[in-house]
């Protein structure tokens, strides 16, 4: 799906440091042969024969992704948002270099190849109390079933004077969910991993402090209901969410009109799936169709049973009804396959008519005696043509 953001890098200069408590865990992804770090297939594969707990793991992961990976800001504006995931992964891999939503790719990719569970999330962001003017992309994991942020590009060093400083950033590890909305919102509510979510305007004014007067807000069932759906669900729910928290600045707007052109095109091409299967339905209709028209200018013969001519007809016939009550309840669609629709809808009718015709005429040939029957037979045509 075609994406419309730009997305942000971290923008805080300096920052004290303290004993670093991942150090081992540190020092041996540092060792990582040159040859597993041209793919998270081959990172995911030494983490996993390396180490052991999830926590171990996850940490690997940021700290492989923070460290190797530098903020490509001479390119931020020249993103090709037709790449898809596999592409992004790849090439920021291999390029160690990318912006946010690179580095959150590559942290998901390999949290899910060490069996962790992770998603990456979109949303905007709060820099010393000011709300950013671009996008923003992060992740979060489910460590020993607690769900944790990080965001790997603050975590991999700073911006100062259009020029990117590489320095490991452990704030932005391992954050919880009630600390990270003060500076991370998602622009879907269902990604702050908080029974008592947060809106936008309460967020740009700097509100986010837990309010348990709110309904309580069951993330954890709404999680695992989401991971059920199909995609167009998924996009629909996403965008009610999105909707619902307030549309209260352009970024939001802007997701929200991309979720809507997602939902939109989802839709189209879950109805032009369910077409191509009514046409073959339909195909295999004027097949079946077209052999009882054969079999009739064959006069019947070679004679069979009275109930298997019968069927000749009603098959036929049954399978163009169905068609015909399937095609309006394709749901929404493009205007640029109204005409095939529409098409479409055309032939059936008139299939069926012909059908119906035949069908007559095989209940009139079933009524009468055996010497009647002879006199019956006229040459008829067949069916048209398939469709495409």
């Amino acid at each position: 799906m075609k994406s419309v953001f730009v997305f942000l890098m971290f923008t805080v200069f300096s920052f004290g440091q303290v004993k670093n408590p991942y150090a081992l865990t540190d020092a041996k992804i540092d060792k990582i042969p040159a040859d597993l770090s041209t793919s998270t297939d081959g990172i995911a594969k030494y983490i996993n024969e390396n180490l052991k707990l999830e926590k171990d793991k996850i940490r690997a992961v940021f700290y492989w992704t923070a460290s190797n990976i530098s903020y490509d800001i001479e390119n931020i504006a020249s993103i090709d948002f037709k790449e898809v995931s596999p592409d992004k992964i790849k090439n920021t891999v291999l390029s160690k270099k990318g912006v946010c939503i690179h580095y959150a790719e590559v942290f998901n990719d390999i949290a899910k190849k060490v069996n962790i569970k992770a998603y990456i999330i979109y949303g905007y962001t709060k820099q010393n109390g000011k709300v950013d003017v671009l996008s923003h992309a992060w992740c979060a994991a489910r460590i020993d079933n607690t769900w944790w942020l990080f965001d790997p590009t603050w975590g991999s060093g700073y911006v100062d004077k259009n020029k990117f400083f590489k320095k490991l950033n452990n704030l932005n590890y391992k954050v919880l969910p009630n600390q990270f909305i003060a500076t991370h919102m998602p622009f879907d509510y269902l990604w702050q991993f908080l029974n008592y979510t947060v809106a936008n305007q309460e967020f740009i004014d700097g509100k986010s402090q837990i309010n348990k007067t709110k309904p309580k807000f069951d993330f954890v069932r709404e999680i695992e209901e989401y991971d059920q759906m199909s995609d167009l669900d998924k996009a629909r729910t996403a965008l009610i969410r999105i909707q619902n928290n307030g549309i209260k600045n352009s970024l939001i707007q802007e997701m929200a009109q991309f979720k809507k052109s997602e939902v939109d095109a989802l839709q189209n091409n879950e109805a032009m799936s369910k077409m191509q299967g009514i046409s073959d339905d339909y195909n295999q209709a004027i097949a079946q169709f077209n052999d009882f028209i054969m079999y009739r200018n064959n006069k019947f013969k070679p004679l069979l049973p009275d109930e298997a001519i019968k069927e000749m007809i009603v098959a036929p016939k049954q399978k163009i009804l169905d068609c015909q009550n399937r095609i309006y309840k394709i749901g929404k669609f493009n205007d640029n396959n109204f005409e095939n629709v529409k098409s479409l809808k055309k032939s059936i009718i008139d299939v069926l008519k012909q059908i119906e015709d035949q069908e007559k005429f095989v209940n009139e040939y079933l009524s009468k005696s055996k010497s009647a029957r002879k006199g019956m037979f006229t040459k008829v045509t067949w069916f048209g043509v398939p469709l495409n």
